[in-house]
C-alpha cells in the first residue's frame, strides 16, 4: 500500500514512536520561526536553557505584530529579540520587512522540511510541501535547543480538488467551503492533504491561503504536493535550488476524504463570529458595510493585491467605506510601487498600512461602534477586531475590493474585470532587512527593557489538589477570550503580571481578582476550549493567577500543549453531562493525584454538592513527568541537572 505525503515527510523526521494515528511520536525539526508577540517569551525560555547556538538548520525571528510604537515597550522588545538572535545564531527579519508567514514563504520555505513556529498560522508553509506546525513558544525554544517535537500522530484527510476556479472565485472560497463542511473543530488531530487535478490549477500563493486557514479547522497542519507550480514559485524567488518534487503515492492510504469541485464554488463569506459560519455572498444579501480591510498572512501576497489593484483601478471607494490595505511583505510593497499598482490603490481612496499583521490581531484599525467590517483575514472571533459591537465578515480579496466600491456586501461577479499581468517570472529580491547570523558572536550584549519580566513558573505537583471553580465558560472559547490581543495589550506581551489583569476580560472582568482570592482554582469549559492563536500567554496568565487545572469537554491542540508546558493539568469530562452539574465557586478535590494521574481516568469530588465525577487525563509518559515537575521548563532543567551530576560523578570516579 502506498504512502501519503504527510507520512512520507514525517517518516524521514521520525525520532521515536510509530506512525499510527493516535500514537505519540517525536520528530526532528529543521526550521523554526517566531514573531515578536510570542518571541520574547520563547527567547527568555531559550536563554534559560544556557545553550550557545541554536541547533537547527535555520531559525528566524520576525518582527510583525507589535508595530505601533506608542511607548518604549515594543521598541525594547524588538531590540531584545534582535540582540538575542544575534547571540544565538538566529536570522532576524526587521520591522517593516513583512509578516512572518509571507516572508518565510518567499525567502525560507523548503519542500520536505519540518517547521515549528510560535504562531498558529505556521502551517502556511505547507503550500510548498512542508510539514509546518504551530506551537507554543516553549516548544519552539526547545526545538531551537535541538530537542525533538512530540505530538500525537495525526490522521490524514485527503482533500480531493477537481475542476478549476471560476471568474471571481478564489482559494479563500475553497477553505471557507471546507470550514463550512468540517467546522472549527473538525480538523483536531488531523492533517489536511490536498490532492487531485484541481491542485495543478492553484499557484503557491493560492495554496498558502488554504494552508493558512487550515489552522481555523483546528488541524495539526495542511500540505500540498511540491510540483511544477512550486518550482515556478521558487524560481521566481531565485531559490530553485531548494526545490524537490514531493507527492503522495498513487495508491496512498488516507483516514478520511473530502471532495471539492472547484467549478461549483461561489464567492463565500464567514459571518460573525466564527470562521465556520459560512454562507454564499448572494445568500447573505447586500448588507451595508463601513470598513474593508485587505491583508493579513492569509491574503496579502503579490497575486492577491494585484487583483485588488485591478478591481480598484479607475474606481473610487464608496464614501461611507474606509478601505485599508496592508501588503504582506516589503517585497510585495516594492513590486506594487514599481509597477503602478500601488498608485491605482491610492487613487481609489485606499489607505496603505505598514507591512505587518496590523488589524488582523487588533493592532489598530478597529471598526466603529455597531459597524460592519469585511476582512480578508483568517479569524472573526468576537472582540478580536478591538470593537466588541462590530460584526466582522471574512471574505476573499475579490469580494472585499468590489464591496468597497459598492458600499455593501457584493457578489464580485457583478463587476467585469480583466485580470492580467498577475503572474510574473521574477520577484524583486532584496534581503537587506534580514540580518543573517554571524560566527563568533557569543559576547553580544542582550538588551532587556524594563517591561520584560521573568516568565512565571509553576511548582511541582502536589498529592492533593483542592480548589474553587473560579470560572465557567461555554463552547469554542478562543485564546482571544482567554488573553485578549489588541493595541493596548500587545505591548505588554513580555509582562505576564500586567497581562494577567485582563485575562478573560471580554467574558468576566472579575475573573482575575476572583482567581487571586481563591488560589489553586479550576476553570470549567465546553467543547474546543482554547481554539485560535498559539499564544502561550493564554496559559501563562492563568498560571500566574494560580490556576491548577482546566476541565473541559474537549481541547484545541495547541492550547492543551501550552497548558501542559505550564504545568496546568488539562482534564476532560468522561461524561459531558457532568459539565452542567458544576457551578461557579463549587469546591473540587482530587486525592492521590501524583499516583492517579498515570491511570488516565481519575475521580474528582465536588465537595459543595457531595458528588463525584469521572475525569480523563490524556497525557503521554513524558507529559505526565512535565506535569509532575510543574511544567516543561522545570522538567527540562531537571534533566539537564541530572546529566550534569552524572558527568560530575564519572569525572570523580
Amino acid at each position: 500500500m502506498g504512502e501519503n505525503l504527510t507520512y512520507k515527510i514525517l517518516k524521514k523526521h521520525l525520532v521515536s514512536g510509530e506512525l499510527k494515528s493516535g500514537n505519540f511520536i517525536s520528530i526532528k525539526i529543521d526550521q523554526t520561526l517566531t514573531q515578536d508577540s510570542t518571541g520574547t517569551m520563547a527567547y527568555l525560555q531559550l536563554e534559560a536553557m544556557n545553550i550557545d547556538k541554536v541547533n537547527t538548520k535555520r531559525s528566524i525571528a520576525f518582527i510583525d505584530h507589535n508595530m505601533l510604537q506608542q511607548g518604549f515597550e515594543n521598541a525594547d522588545d524588538h531590540k531584545y529579540i534582535q540582540t538575542v538572535a544575534k547571540k544565538h545564531g538566529i536570522y532576524f527579519s526587521k520591522p517593516g520587512n513583512g509578516i512572518c508567514h509571507q516572508v518565510f514563504l518567499e525567502r525560507f520555505s523548503t519542500p520536505g522540511d519540518t517547521l515549528l513556529g510560535s504562531d498558529s498560522h505556521t502551517p502556511t508553509a505547507g503550500a510548498v510541501g512542508m510539514i509546518a506546525i504551530g506551537a507554543g513558544g516553549l516548544d519552539v525554544a526547545l526545538a531551537m535547543a535541538g530537542n525533538t517535537y512530540s505530538l500525537k500522530c495525526p490522521k490524514v484527510v485527503k482533500v480531493n480538488l477537481t475542476g478549476k476556479l471560476g471568474y471571481m472565485t478564489s482559494s479563500k472560497d475553497i477553505i471557507l467551503e471546507i470550514l463550512r463542511k468540517c467546522s472549527v473543530k473538525g480538523g483536531v488531530g488531523k492533517v489536511f492533504e490536498y490532492c487531485g487535478e484541481g491542485v495543478k490549477t492553484l499557484s503557491v500563493p493560492q495554496r498558502a491561503t488554504i494552508t493558512n486557514m487550515g489552522a481555523e479547522l483546528g488541524a495539526t497542519t495542511s500540505i500540498f504536493p511540491s510540483d511544477e507550480n512550486t518550482l515556478k514559485f521558487l524560481k521566481a524567488q531565485n531559490r530553485e535550488d531548494e526545490f524537490i518534487e514531493l507527492k503522495a503515492d498513487d495508491d496512498a492510504i488516507y483516514d478520511e476524504e473530502i471532495n471539492i469541485n472547484l467549478n461549483e464554488l461561489d464567492p463565500l463569506a464567514a459571518m460573525p463570529h466564527s470562521p465556520d459560519n459560512v454562507k454564499k455572498v448572494t445568500d447573505i444579501g447586500k448588507i451595508k458595510i463601513d470598513q474593508v480591510a485587505i491583508g493579513s498572512c492569509t491574503n496579502s501576497s503579490y497575486e492577491d493585491l494585484m487583483k485588488v489593484s485591478q478591481i480598484l483601478k479607475g474606481n473610487k471607494v464608496h464614501e461611507d467605506v474606509s478601505l485599508v490595505i496592508a501588503p504582506g511583505s516589503r517585497q510585495v510593497m516594492e513590486m506594487l510601487s514599481r509597477n503602478g499598482a500601488l498608485g491605482d490603490i491610492i487613487s481609489s481612496g485606499g489607505r496603505i498600512l505598514e507591512n505587518s499583521c496590523g488589524p488582523c490581531i487588533g493592532m489598530g484599525q478597529s471598526p466603529g461602534t455597531n459597524s460592519v467590517s469585511l476582512r480578508t483575514f483568517n479569524r472573526n472571533f468576537y472582540g478580536r477586531s478591538g470593537t466588541l459591537t462590530a460584526d466582522v465578515y471574512l471574505v476573499s480579496p475579490e469580494v472585499a475590493a468590489v464591496s468597497a466600491i459598492k458600499g455593501e456586501l457584493t457578489n464580485p461577479k457583478e463587476l467585469e474585470v480583466n485580470f492580467n499581468q498577475i503572474e510574473i517570472d521574477r520577484f524583486i529580491i532584496d534581503d537587506s532587512m534580514i540580518i543573517k547570523p554571524e560566527e563568533g558572536t557569543n559576547e553580544v550584549e542582550v538588551k532587556r527593557g524594563p517591561n520584560i519580566k521573568p516568565f512565571p513558573l509553576n511548582t511541582p505537583l502536589e498529592n492533593q489538589l483542592t480548589g474553587k471553580v473560579v470560572l465557567k465558560v461555554g463552547d469554542n472559547i478562543t485564546t482571544d477570550h482567554i488573553m485578549p490581543s489588541d493595541a493596548k495589550l500587545l505591548p505588554f506581551r513580555s509582562n505576564v503580571p500586567y497581562l494577567s489583569e485582563y485575562c478573560f476580560n471580554t467574558i468576566d472582568k472579575d475573573f482575575p481578582s476572583r482567581a487571586k482570592i481563591n488560589p489553586g482554582g479550576f476553570i470549567i469549559g465546553g467543547e474546543n476550549y482554547g481554539q485560535g492563536s498559539s499564544r502561550e500567554h493564554a496559559a501563562l496568565a492563568p498560571l500566574y493567577l494560580g490556576i491548577k487545572a482546566v476541565i473541559v469537554k474537549s481541547f484545541a491542540r495547541i492550547h492543551k500543549a501550552n497548558l501542559i508546558n505550564s504545568g496546568i493539568i488539562p482534564m476532560v469530562f468522561s461524561n459531558i453531562e457532568d459539565y452542567d452539574d458544576i457551578c461557579l465557586m463549587d469546591e473540587l478535590e482530587i486525592d492521590d493525584l501524583t499516583k492517579v494521574i498515570e491511570k488516565g481516568t481519575i475521580k474528582i469530588k465536588n465537595m459543595t454538592r457531595q458528588k463525584e465525577y469521572d475525569i480523563k487525563i490524556e497525557l503521554s509518559e513524558d507529559e505526565i513527568e512535565v506535569i509532575k515537575h510543574g511544567g516543561k521548563l522545570n522538567y527540562t532543567k531537571a534533566i539537564i541537572n541530572k546529566k550534569e551530576n552524572l558527568n560530575e560523578v564519572s569525572i570523580n570516579v
